[in-house]
């Protein structure tokens, strides 16, 4: 009995003694092995960059264009809205002094004009009776000038009386000043003050210009104060742009203006602020700042509509086009070629294999090769946005500025339809 005791001590010793050994091994060939995986599948999410590969002949249907970052002022802008417009002194609505009828027509609405160019003529019988009073003032004038020096010899002399001298001043004078305001108004009506009265007298351009918007025709009555055509100025067109009042305290005269026509296909041109005005515009609780058209003006009229971005800052920030950057898994993307990177590994031999399956032929040795950054985007204005890479980027990287959406969708192909990316 007490050898069989000790027999089943011995056997059960043997068995507690296996068992441990053997859970002891097995832990440690599996913490290996765990530790492995961990450290492959965090490298793996560490690093989400991702390689593309196009050949030449889908480099070039893709339309790929590279470039670098472009210095853009995107990071202190303030936006507004406003239009072309015309200040006062380059517009003109041409009118005439006195009632007649329209004779000939000179111009044709759109045609330019110079400063005293004929417009038109007018006929009226008041420019003959005008006349008439001119010349009947100008004869009464002479006579009475001669008048006025003899009775002033005769009063020096004493031989005639005060009295008579001043009644022949008073006359004299008054005869002068008639004479003197009917030349004034022969000026006015662009009448030539000759001899002969004329019953026709041109109408002049007052400003050169485009003629816009004749009123009248052959035949018509013209009267006074009501314009027959208008005339604008445009090489002084400027903005009026509307800024509210939260940003008014950051715009300032001298600042830069970038212009957006969007009516004509968002053509761009740039401005400087000449002036910022010292009203609200009616409720909108907006004022009115006035910005002068640094480029040509001659294929602008007023009453374009603008839309704008006043610079209000001094430091330039790295922008992209934004159809340079793609998104993905709720993250932003550019791509980048790498400079180099070639199908070195390809056999020696026309046809061979890689482990996707699929053959490739040596005149692949024009692949472009991308790879996929991860980027933090900021502010976007006029087709460009700030971009923050987040991976290392060399300076002188050349990154895809057009075709990325084409990029990514042949690597979402190669992905998903079992084709090899890098």
């Amino acid at each position: 009995m007490k050898k069989s005791t000790i027999l089943y001590i011995n056997i059960a010793g043997l068995l507690i003694i296996g068992t441990v050994l053997y859970f002891a091994l097995r832990h440690d060939h599996n913490a290996e092995d765990g530790h492995d995986h961990t450290e492959k599948t965090t490298s793996e999410n560490a690093n989400p960059e991702k390689e593309v590969e196009l050949n030449e002949a889908q480099f070039k249907a893709a339309g790929v264009e590279l470039g670098t970052y472009s210095l853009k002022n995107l990071s202190e802008v303030i936006n507004a809205n406003g239009y072309t417009k015309l200040p006062p002194q380059n517009q003109a609505d041409v009118s005439v002094h006195l009632q007649g009828v329209v004779k000939t027509i000179s111009v044709i609405e759109g045609q330019f004009v110079r400063k005293g160019q004929v417009l038109a003529t007018i006929e009226s019988p008041e420019f003959t009776k005008l006349q008439e009073a001119y010349l009947t003032s100008k004869s009464n004038l002479e006579f009475l000038s001669q008048e006025f020096e003899r009775q002033k010899t005769l009063s020096e002399e004493e031989v005639n009386s005060k009295k008579v001298f001043q009644k022949t001043k008073a006359e004299y004078q008054i005869e002068k000043a008639r004479y003197n305001s009917l030349k004034q108004q022969l000026n006015v009506l662009n009448i030539q003050s000759g001899s002969t009265a004329v019953a026709t007298v041109p109408i002049l351009a007052p400003i050169s210009g485009y003629t816009t918007e004749i009123n009248v025709k052959i035949g018509s009555n013209v009267e006074v104060g009501k314009p027959i055509l208008s005339i604008v100025d445009n090489t002084k067109l400027h903005v009026d742009l509307l800024v509210y009042e939260k940003d008014l305290h950051k715009v300032k005269p001298g600042q830069t203006v970038q212009l957006v026509l969007t009516n004509q296909n968002n053509t761009a041109i740039r401005g400087t602020i000449f002036s910022v005005g010292k009203a609200f515009e009616n409720e909108t609780k907006s004022v009115a700042v006035h910005a002068d058209i640094n480029n040509e003006k001659n294929a602008l009229i007023p009453g374009m509509y603008v839309n704008a971005l006043i610079d209000i800052g001094t430091n330039a920030v790295n922008a992209l086009p934004v159809e340079a950057i793609v998104k993905a898994d709720g993250r932003e993307f550019m791509f980048v070629l790498e400079e180099g990177h070639e199908e070195t590994a390809h056999d020696t031999e026309k046809g061979h294999s890689h482990e996707d399956g699929h053959q490739h032929d040596d005149n692949e040795a024009n692949n472009f090769h991308f790879r996929r950054v991860e980027i933090k985007t900021g502010t976007s204005q006029l087709g460009y946005i700030h971009v923050t890479p987040l991976q290392k980027v060399a300076s002188d990287a050349k990154i895809v500025l057009k075709g990325a959406y084409y990029i990514q969708s042949h690597l979402l192909k190669t992905e998903g339809g079992g084709g090899h990316s890098h």
